[in-house]
């Protein structure tokens, strides 16, 4: 992600939450549609992928990658939980079941792998869809222009305003009129000097 781009935590909130109902809803329509290990592996990965998006609603400055890391430890933490037999004897409750688990699978733990990928890759995208420019001299959304550099000692010439015609030309008549002031004192000493040293002054 672009080091000059902030992510807005209220906007990566809302779009996370957004995110994990619809993979909830995509994981209820896996178990409906498909059977099988398919069934049971694509589960595997989407609820993977609904814990980053987790991670996003409690922690919506998380970058995606740590965020995909944290997920992908709490899907191996719960599936290695279930060898306690303690999701077992929970599993006859609905959500208990979708959450925990019942039994330990090892072939799960490669499924949550992907799922974690999946998650990073989608939440890139949501954070950098949700992060206004603000890099100086980069036009940005509106409301997010990049603010002039204050002018001081030691700014360039190049942020300075240029002068006005008519200012230049005030500037121009100025200094031609003290060029002839300096020069008419100029003579009027030397006329002085001149008649000091003529005979009989």
């Amino acid at each position: 992600m672009d080091p000059t781009r902030r992510p807005v935590p209220r906007a990566v909130r809302t779009r996370a939450a957004v995110a994990a109902v619809l993979t909830v809803a995509a994981g209820l329509g896996v178990r409906a549609a498909l059977t099988g290990d398919l069934a049971k592996f694509a589960g595997d990965a989407l609820y993977t992928v609904l814990l980053v998006w987790l991670v996003l609603v409690v922690a919506p400055r998380t970058r995606p990658v740590g965020a995909a890391v944290v997920a992908l430890a709490i899907s191996v933490a719960v599936e290695l939980f279930q060898l306690t037999g303690v999701p077992a004897a929970l599993s006859e409750h609905l959500l208990a079941r979708l959450v925990l688990g019942s039994t330990f699978n090892a072939p799960d733990l490669p499924w949550y792998a992907v799922g974690a990928l999946a998650g990073w890759g989608l939440a890139v995208l949501l954070v950098s869809r949700t992060s206004p420019s603000v890099a100086l001299g980069r036009r940005g959304p509106p409301g997010m222009r990049p603010t002039a550099p204050a002018l001081g000692a030691g700014a360039s010439r190049s942020h300075r305003p240029a002068a006005s015609p008519a200012t230049a030309r005030s500037a121009t008549r100025a200094v031609i009129a003290a060029s002839r002031s300096a020069l008419s004192r100029r003579r009027s000493r030397a006329e002085g000097c001149v008649v000091s040293t003529t005979p009989g002054a």
